[in-house]
């Protein structure tokens, strides 16, 4: 697995063991979700297995559990959270991979959903995988029932007509078109960012935090996925695949508008840098523990997958 150790970024050994317990913890958690790959449908459940436990660098469950860690959340409580969340992550790639998409052969250093099964199978796998995140949402999440409403209605809002499925609708209008930088910031933040700020925000409504204290993660959580969604364009034009797990260059070649296209790569670095320096100053009174929140935004433009 791709894990977040891979960074150069220095992280104190305790920050090293927790992320990769986390890490460990999810992928567990995440199998037991999952259906069976013997269970009927299989091939479809096959497909599901297959694109959800390939590996990834879980980005945003350890986010889910860095957030939590800032409330002094127990794990357990936020594993439904984290497996909701990357479920709706995993499917929009699936579904993004398409050839009526973007139409990648490779993900997370395999053949795609549907050029390891089929088209059809990979757009089910996808409504799947979706409709299985809300499943674990509505069942999973403890405490009162407004909690469990209120994070189904943000998963929603954040994955749908104005969020990343938005943002989706937003980058396929954009191929061979230019857009401004404003224009492009909004459809990523749509696309990229808005899962990335639940992952942030929504341990807030299970720590029932004031509203001051949930503006101040929601905003760490919106220019994190920006800044997420920038360096990923620079990783496009000077990443490896070998280490990335996708093919690079792929933009250029679909004639996507991106930072690098628009700023060119050296103000792109510096948009990044600045986006992770207003996430983080975003934090600032804030009393609880955001040592991995802080770690985890210089992961975010400096790593090189």
């Amino acid at each position: 697995m791709m894990n977040l150790q891979r960074s150069h970024l220095k992280a104190t050994t305790e920050q090293r063991a927790e992320i990769s317990t986390w890490q460990r913890h999810f992928e567990a958690i995440l199998d037991q979700h999952l259906p069976q790959a013997d269970v009927n449908p299989g091939t479809l459940h096959q497909a599901m297995r297959y694109s959800s436990l390939a590996g990834g660098k879980r980005f945003r469950p350890v986010l889910v559990y860095a957030s939590g860690k800032a409330f002094g959340l127990a794990m357990d409580l936020l594993d439904p959270l984290a497996c909701a969340i990357e479920l709706i992550h995993t499917y929009s790639l699936i579904h993004d991979d398409l050839p009526a998409m973007d139409d990648d052969d490779l993900r997370r250093g395999q053949p795609t959903c549907h050029r390891a099964f089929d088209e059809a199978t990979a757009i089910l796998a996808g409504d799947a995988l979706q409709a299985l995140a809300f499943d674990i949402l509505a069942s999973a999440i403890p405490g009162e029932a407004a909690i469990k409403l209120t994070l189904i209605r943000e998963l929603a809002s954040a994955c749908g007509s104005t969020g990343m499925a938005g943002g989706q609708a937003l980058d396929l209008g954009a191929v061979g078109n230019s857009i401004s930088l404003p224009e492009l910031e909004t459809m990523h933040r749509l696309k990229t960012g808005a899962l990335i700020q639940l992952a942030v925000t929504a341990p807030c409504h299970m720590a029932d935090v004031g509203a001051d204290t949930h503006k101040q993660f929601s905003d760490f959580g919106d220019c994190l996925g920006l800044a997420f969604q920038v360096h990923d364009d620079i990783l496009d034009v000077t990443g490896d695949s070998a280490l990335t797990g996708k093919s690079t260059r792929a933009d250029a070649a679909l004639n996507k508008p991106t930072f690098p296209s628009i700023l060119g790569l050296a103000e792109s670095q510096r948009r990044a840098v600045a986006l992770r320096d207003e996430a983080i100053s975003s934090l600032d009174s804030f009393q609880g523990d955001t040592s991995t929140l802080i770690w985890l935004a210089n992961y975010v433009v400096s790593r090189d997958c």
